[in-house]
């Protein structure tokens, strides 16, 4: 059994179980399909509108990406700038702070009147919620690096632009890669949030409409089919976050390995 395979095993045998448990609880208890249907009312839900999910699916998909790589890009940026000076940090990290702790529900409105309906606003929704872990993972990257080896540049008169691509850039890509799994998750929570605002009900529906929809229908089996597709682009993005950190650091896993 590959080292892959063992570490897999694990969470999927206890999905597998908590799974069971629900049937079995909501068919012996007789609970009401629209307080909480059985999963395989889901799967049945699910399949039975695997167009409209799969559609919606590729829709949430586009913008919780789109707004990710968007977050990663100015979280990456704006930790630069801020770690490059003190009283900039001092002046302007609070305000992130501050602007983090915004419901996106007031403000995806006004994504609304800026942006348009669809795409965009959730794109733009997604990317305000994931930009904070990667921009203070990379603060704190950075504020990590070594003063020893800042020394030694400073004596070879290295410029400023030089120590940030040469040592400070490389020195936090471990907590940027944390970071930004981290945003990988909140990506698809500010898409699907920005969805049930500033979605476009046309012919593809993403899935935050289609839970909105879903729940005024009454369609208990339905939301749960969308809101479990929608974890399911957490888990795909999050892993191939987790692929291109890991591609990143394969040096510090080379190192560790060797000294282990």
């Amino acid at each position: 059994m590959t080292a892959g395979l063992r570490s897999v095993t694990p969470p999927l045998v206890a999905a597998v179980a908590v799974v069971m448990v629900w049937e079995v609880a909501v068919r012996a208890l007789g609970v009401p399909a629209y307080l909480l249907p059985a999963p395989s009312a889901v799967a049945e839900a699910a399949w039975d509108d695997r167009s409209r999910l799969a559609a919606g699916m590729l829709q949430t998909a586009i913008a919780s990406a789109g707004g990710l790589a968007i977050a990663v890009s100015a979280g990456v940026t704006l930790g630069s700038v801020l770690g490059a000076s003190r009283r900039l940090q001092q002046a302007f990290y609070p305000l992130a702070l501050l602007f983090q702790m915004v419901p996106l529900v007031a403000i995806a409105p006004l994504l609304v009147i800026w942006l348009g309906y669809g795409l965009r606003s959730t794109t733009a929704a997604a990317a305000i919620v994931a930009v904070f872990p990667v921009l203070a993972s990379t603060l704190d990257g950075m504020r990590g690096t070594d003063p020893g080896l800042r020394e030694i540049f400073r004596i070879h008169r290295a410029g400023r632009l030089t120590t940030w691509w040469k040592l400070e850039l490389p020195a936090s890509v471990p907590a940027v890669v944390t970071g930004s799994r981290v945003a990988a998750g909140l990506a698809v929570i500010g898409a699907v949030v920005g969805e049930f605002v500033s979605g476009s009900a046309g012919t593809v529906s993403p899935l935050g409409l289609v839970v909105t929809a879903s729940m005024r229908e009454a369609r208990t089996d339905l939301v749960f089919a969308a809101v479990a597709l929608s974890a399911c682009v957490g888990f795909v993005l999050f892993g191939i976050v987790g692929t291109l950190g890991w591609l990143s650091l394969r040096r510090w896993h080379a190192s560790a390995a060797q000294e282990d």
